[in-house]
């Protein structure tokens, strides 16, 4: 099993896996409903039952003439046809009382499959219908041959009159056939005899294992005359179908076009930008930085949002491993010196012995202590500028002259708080006082008597100036003034890192800070939500 596929320890299948069992659903699904669910089924039996209501109609109203020119007496007909309103309970309640038609009302679902059809029994056969039934005999075949349907005339007392086999038996005993003799239309679901086995493919159907059996009495002057006994098998589904095979056909491939259209729009919006994300993630750990681009395609909103957010969060990765690394340049530039002069002028002082003298062992000794010294304060300002990378917001607010405040008294410089003093800024007091005293010692070193700080608020933001009267920074400097470790007062103590720790602690509140022209001196620009 590929690695691709494990993860985790679990197994997990594959999008395009996902996509095509999907897409078989889809296409089973009318499947599903066709042969599982049996509704067409049950469509094709009610379509039977009321096509041999219709013929059972016509032969009844024959059967019936039939009976009136004959001149049978009312004694000699059958069971008197219910009342109106209950004459054929099946029936549909119609406002005219000149229509009475009967609904199908056989369900495969909810009606019970019959036992097999009784056998008829031996019964004596009254001349006056047999001779009916003799007449009729010549119909009924010939409307066999083109109905399919299989038909028996009943006397009013249950006995065949017509029909190719049984004629002179009775078959009073059948259920559907006495409730016909009592003047009522029935109808049931019995099981199938076949004449030869039916073709494997017929299996799938439950329609084709049944056969539907009707009823009908035929009413002369309000008595029973007889009754039309008709049956036939439901038109088999699949071959239904075969007969429908064009309409098929093209439902067929309308479900197909419709799976493949799914198919598509699903590849084309969710699998194929996922892949492409996947490719440009192995690219991007294998150190290609041309890979960092936007998608070709993204497929749809989510799948945009969460290739942008990838594709910044790589670039953001990139550009912090490239400052790391220049830092780590930096750092071990900056220690590298003061170490190699400690390490010089120590060696000097181990193998000079008793040639040097006090002068020179005492200016070499100044050195280390200078050196060490400064690697002292550079190990102090990598501390500070780390806390500062890694603050987090406290949510304590303060003001310029309450951070001020925390300040040492310096004589050296004048700090004037000309506008804005009390203006409510979203940063800890102790914060604010570190950057305010990085950027007073930055105008000290460069010369500066005084400092002046203004502060105004809009829009939810406050704006400080911090400007001084020193001598300024230089137009080829103004772009480097935030880089850690550049300093053009080294000589004097400079590390480099005061306002690459400023920049870090206005970043770690959702501040900013930038270098901003004036007429005299420096004058940063300080922005800050206000409290």
């Amino acid at each position: 099993m590929s690695a691709q596929k494990w993860i985790g320890g679990k197994w997990r299948p594959r999008l395009a896996t996902i996509v095509v069992a999907i897409l078989i659903m889809v296409m089973a699904l009318p499947l599903v409903g066709l042969f599982f669910f049996r509704l067409y089924e049950n469509q094709l039996i009610r379509q039977t039952e009321a096509e041999l209501i219709a013929q059972g109609e016509a032969l009844a109203a024959i059967y019936a003439w039939d009976v009136r020119e004959a001149g049978i007496p009312a004694e000699r007909l059958g069971a008197p046809m219910p009342a109106e309103a209950s004459e054929y309970p099946s029936r549909s309640t119609e406002p005219d009382p000149r229509y009475r038609p009967i609904e199908p009302s056989l369900d495969l679902a909810s009606d019970s499959v019959l036992p097999t059809r009784p056998a008829a029994v031996a019964a004596s056969l009254d001349p006056v219908f047999a001779a009916i039934g003799a007449r009729l005999s010549g119909i009924l075949d010939a409307t066999q041959k083109t109905t399919l349907a299989g038909f028996r005339l009943l006397d009013p007392r249950g006995v065949v009159i017509a029909g190719r086999e049984e004629v002179g038996q009775s078959l009073a005993g059948v259920e559907e056939v006495r409730e016909a003799l009592a003047g009522r239309y029935a109808s049931a679901l019995r099981p199938r005899i076949p004449d030869q086995p039916a073709p494997p493919l017929y299996s799938v159907s439950r329609g084709t294992k049944v056969r539907v059996f009707v009823a009908m009495p035929v009413a002369v002057d309000g008595k029973v005359a007889g009754v039309v006994y008709l049956s036939r098998t439901p038109n088999n589904i699949v071959k239904h179908l075969y007969g429908e095979r064009g309409k098929v056909t093209l439902a067929a491939i309308a479900i197909l076009g419709g799976t493949l259209l799914i198919g598509f729009v699903f590849l084309r919006t969710v699998s194929r930008p996922i892949y492409a994300l996947m490719e440009r993630t192995e690219r991007i750990a294998a150190g290609d930085r041309t890979a960092i681009r936007p998608l070709d395609h993204h497929g749809t909103r989510e799948m945009a949002e969460l290739s942008a957010a990838f594709l910044d969060m790589a670039e953001k990765l990139h550009a912090r491993s490239d400052s790391i690394q220049t830092f780590a340049t930096h750092v071990s530039h900056e220690l590298k010196s003061p170490l190699t002069a400690i390490q010089g002028a120590a060696e000097l002082l181990r193998d000079s012995g008793t040639a040097m003298d006090e002068a020179e062992r005492k200016r070499f000794s100044n050195n280390i202590v200078t050196d060490a010294g400064r690697l002292n304060l550079l190990v102090r300002r990598l501390l500070d500028l780390a806390r500062a990378e890694n603050l987090a917001p406290s949510g304590e607010t303060t003001s310029m002259g309450a951070a001020l405040a925390l300040l040492p008294v310096d004589k050296r410089l004048a700090v004037h708080v000309e506008a804005g003093g009390d203006t409510g800024l979203r940063i800890s007091g102790e914060s604010a006082a570190i950057v305010l005293a990085n950027l007073i010692d930055n105008s000290a070193r460069h010369g500066a008597s005084a400092v002046s700080l203004t502060a105004s608020s809009a829009d939810g933001k406050a704006t400080v100036l911090v400007s001084d009267d020193g001598a300024g920074i230089s137009p080829s400097n103004r772009d480097r003034i935030f880089e850690p470790f550049f300093t053009t007062r080294r000589d004097s103590g400079g590390t480099g890192m005061g306002l690459g720790i400023v920049l870090a602690l206005l970043k770690a509140h959702d501040g900013t800070i930038r270098l901003v022209d004036s007429g005299r001196g420096t004058r940063f620009e300080i922005i800050l939500p206000v409290a």
